[in-house]
């Protein structure tokens, strides 16, 4: 196969946080969107942050990457969520990318 086969435009795809803690506190799954391919820098500096640092440059590039359904950004200046729920999103979108 050509590598320039794989090549496309980036899509949303859903996510999922649906573990027991999250059933537990929120009685439903949560659903975010993120797209299935991300600009080589966002990724770059996405492999870069160190995973258990909640600074402003991991919040900056986690904002591109947490989205509705309409490809929009969830967090913004005035809306963020709760630590433990951002932390879980973050680690699906890496988990997600990494594959």
């Amino acid at each position: 196969m050509k590598l320039s086969q794989l090549s496309a435009k980036p899509v949303l795809v859903q996510i999922t946080l649906d573990d027991e803690d999250v059933i537990k506190e929120y009685n439903e799954p949560l659903e975010f969107y993120t797209w299935d391919r991300q600009p080589m820098d966002v990724f770059m500096k996405l492999a870069s942050v160190d995973p258990n640092a909640v600074n402003s440059s991991l919040i900056g590039i986690v904002r591109t990457l947490i989205l509705d359904e309409d490809g929009k950004e969830i967090l913004t200046k005035d809306n963020m969520l709760p630590p433990k729920i951002l932390m879980k999103a973050i680690m699906k979108v890496s988990e997600m990318l990494g594959k």
